[in-house]
């Protein structure tokens, strides 16, 4: 009689102690299983002639791929839709101010009705001389208090008066200037829709009231003259006006005086006075405003002593001291010539020569 000892099968498998208990520490989760690369076959595949226990599955298809490529093909439609925007807008091209207007310029030469007075030095000329109460410089041109228009701010207009202002010291008061030697610190203050009409008239000089250096700045012959006291004396005012609601003007109306000798005289040579009035309105957008720069629409010139029989389109060729103007008018003008501006000269009054 057998006591209570084993089975006779043996201890039950899977009961403890039986043959499982030494794999029970491998745990097959849900990951390993669906990680594993051979899955058995079906009963039914299994029947078939010489057919393998188990087939290889598939490598499985990560989601995350998917994503990435789709993600980087929307990248790339994006990137090529941005192209296409920035080349052919499907609302057109921006709505633009009205474009630069060219200059419009007049320079008349104003002849002595005598000799040019002279003196010895230029503080005697002009103690003598309507001048004698100028200031010197850009100092003669100050600034005007600054209002609010309906649509610039005091910034803004105080902006416009120091560009214009900047203009005219550039433009009439630079010894290089003067000189002829240079023409870029009055070109660089202005817009770029003018500069193509600037350059013109410099390589291509032309007396049709657009193409004239002088009408662009104060430029006097070097062969003929030189500053005999840098102490130019000026009188010049500003005043600014809003046109509308985009554009703002500064007018100018400034009186320069210049003491002269011959080229190459010598310090101790006589010294005579050469007057200059210039007549500029400057024009101004937001976007002039923002970069420092200006459009300048209208430029008139007085300038004498000078010889209405001299071209006065490239240079200002001054009348020096005990020099009278040459015999002949200006040069003809043809009316039938639609572009080219009548020539003009007018008569230096006695009043405007120093007293003796």
């Amino acid at each position: 009689m057998s006591g209570l000892g084993d089975p006779p099968e043996g201890t039950p498998e899977g009961g403890p102690g039986g043959a499982d208990d030494e794999y029970r520490s491998v745990v097959f989760d849900e990951s390993f299983v669906r990680a594993a690369r051979l899955q058995e076959y079906s009963a039914e595949e299994r029947m078939a002639d010489h057919a393998p226990a188990v087939r290889r599955r598939p490598p499985l298809r990560r989601g995350l791929t998917w994503q990435l490529l789709i993600l980087a093909m929307l990248i790339a439609v994006a990137f090529v839709t941005a192209i296409y925007m920035g080349v052919r807008h499907p609302y057109g091209p921006p709505q633009t101010g009205p474009s630069t207007e060219p200059l419009r310029m007049t320079v008349i030469p104003l002849a002595p009705q005598g000799k040019v007075s002279g003196a010895a030095d230029a503080g005697t000329l002009y103690r003598h001389s309507p001048a004698a109460q100028f200031e010197v410089g850009a100092a003669g041109i100050p600034l005007p208090a600054a209002r609010s228009t309906a649509h610039f701010s005091d910034s803004q207009v105080t902006a416009a008066l120091s560009i214009a202002r900047n203009y005219l010291v550039r433009s009439s008061l630079d010894p290089g200037v003067l000189t002829g030697r240079q023409v870029r610190p009055a070109r660089a203050l202005l817009d770029a829709g003018q500069l193509d009409q600037f350059d013109q008239s410099f390589d291509h000089p032309t007396a049709d009231g657009r193409h004239a250096p002088t009408g662009w700045l104060v430029r006097l012959d070097p062969s003929r003259a030189e500053l005999a006291d840098d102490r130019i004396r000026v009188l010049g005012t500003l005043q600014a006006t809003e046109t509308d609601s985009a554009t703002l003007e500064i007018g100018s109306d400034s009186t320069f005086v210049y003491a002269l000798r011959a080229v190459g005289a010598g310090d101790h040579s006589p010294v005579s006075l050469f007057t200059v009035r210039r007549t500029l309105t400057f024009r101004f957008d937001e976007d002039d405003l923002r970069v420092g720069q200006t459009q300048l629409v209208s430029s008139y010139a007085q300038a004498g002593p000078l010889s209405c029989a001299e071209d006065s389109v490239s240079y200002l060729r001054p009348l020096l001291s005990g020099q009278s103007a040459r015999s002949g008018g200006p040069a003809g003008t043809n009316p039938y010539a639609t572009d080219s501006a009548p020539s003009l000269c007018g008569t230096l009054a006695n009043e405007a020569q120093p007293k003796g």
